[in-house]
């Protein structure tokens, strides 16, 4: 190779061929010999290396998904014929089906695993008056609660703006299991004079429950919330606020005050009256986009021009959507929706809420259905291995993330 080498420099550079061939031969010789490597029987039969397997983690809304599979939370209550809890079941009593599909089951925790609970408080409109019921209220809940059970309190407020007041929803007080703490935040509650119910749900998921849940509460988290469930002025929607519940496996408990009579009372008095009590611009617009789409807008511009029939239609169909939405929140997540006819009631249905949670058992797996379409994915749980007929209540389903 070195005779090459030294021939190739002493041709002229018209031979443009052979040039070529020097130039070849002057690379093989300036790389580095290799001697041919033995390789040993343990060596041809030795599987490739693969490539360390991705991370699975929670997904939320808004996070960019970097993983290959989201763990699926599923809080489940199971009780017997006569409606009584069942407690001490293990993992190898339940079966997760996915869209037909077994599922492994990745998370379990029984019942006695604590919780995290986000309480929103609806402090707005006909509940004012009540804020010392709604404090008794929330304080017995929490004294309900197990020791180990961490709380964050949310409620709405009235935040002054340099144009008008508007109703804000306030985060009292993060997660904690301090109690002092949280009979402190529910001393400062405040009022508003709007809800803005579906930005509070929001908030619980944005904000309360923002960072992923430790693997001792995995799949253990609720919201718990005192609501009529009527909105008058969120930035957002029901459909936004139900997929971030839906994606963080939530379970969502509404305490629902029934303020309707009180409400439609002053709806119906004269626009000049002190007492009066008037729709706002976005619960009339939701009302026309959801039940007159193809109705003029400029019809639905003036609450004052309403006659009170009208004014009392639309009151009664936002209440009965209300009551709606909260009811499928609560089927869809595995919670429940427990009635409160006065706030005066709310204390009884606050100790039903906890009681409820103290019975729930938490469940996880890694979907095999790895698509990031953003479709829905229905989850059927049952319980096998049990003498007696069991009934489950569980989320039904959850929203893949989108790629």
């Amino acid at each position: 190779m070195q005779l090459i080498t030294k021939l190739c420099r002493r041709l002229p550079g018209s031979i443009v061929l052979l040039m070529s061939v020097c130039v070849a031969a002057q690379q093989i010789t300036q790389q580095p010999a290799q001697r041919p490597r033995r390789v040993t029987g343990s060596e041809q039969t030795a599987e490739p290396k693969k490539a360390p397997p991705a991370s699975s983690n929670e997904v939320d809304e808004g996070d960019v998904v970097r993983v290959d599979t989201q763990l699926v939370s599923v809080p489940a209550v199971v009780t017997d014929s006569s409606g009584r809890p069942l407690s001490g079941l293990k993992p190898e009593n339940f079966r997760i089906i996915e869209d037909g599909q077994p599922q492994a089951i990745a998370n379990f925790g029984t019942t006695d695993t604590p919780f995290e609970i986000a309480l929103l408080l609806d402090t707005s409109g006909s509940t004012r008056d009540d804020v010392a019921l709604i404090r008794a209220a929330a304080n017995s809940f929490i004294e309900a609660l197990r020791p180990g059970d961490r709380v964050g309190v949310v409620a709405f407020n009235q935040a002054r703006t340099v144009s008008s007041p508007i109703a804000t929803v306030e985060v009292l007080t993060p997660l904690t299991n301090d109690r002092e703490a949280l009979r402190m935040a529910i001393e400062n509650l405040g009022a508003s004079q709007g809800t803005p119910y579906y930005d509070g749900l929001q908030r619980v998921v944005d904000g309360i429950f923002r960072e992923p849940a430790k693997d001792d509460v995995r799949g253990r988290r609720a919201i718990v919330a005192l609501t009529d469930g009527v909105d008058s002025s969120s930035n957002s929607d029901f459909a936004t606020a139900k997929m971030k519940l839906s994606r963080s496996g939530i379970a969502c408990y509404f305490i629902q005050v029934n303020t309707e009579d009180f409400v439609e009372d002053r709806l119906m008095k004269d626009c000049q009256d002190d007492g009066q009590l008037a729709l706002s611009q976005r619960q009339i617009q939701r009302y026309r986009e959801l039940f007159f789409p193809k109705a003029k807008a400029e019809n639905f511009d003036s609450f004052c021009q309403m006659g009170p029939f009208e004014r009392m239609s639309i009151s009664r169909a936002l209440y009965n959507l209300a009551r709606r939405e909260m009811n499928d929140l609560a089927r869809a997540s595995g919670g429940r929706s427990f009635e409160a006819a006065t706030l005066a009631d709310a204390r009884a249905a606050f100790a039903r809420v906890a009681a409820d949670i103290g019975t729930l058992y938490s469940l996880g797996y890694y979907p095999t259905n790895k698509a990031r379409d953003g479709k829905f994915r229905s989850i059927k749980l049952e319980v096998r291995g049990l003498k007696d007929k069991a009934q489950v209540r569980a989320r039904d389903g959850y929203y893949a993330p989108k790629q």
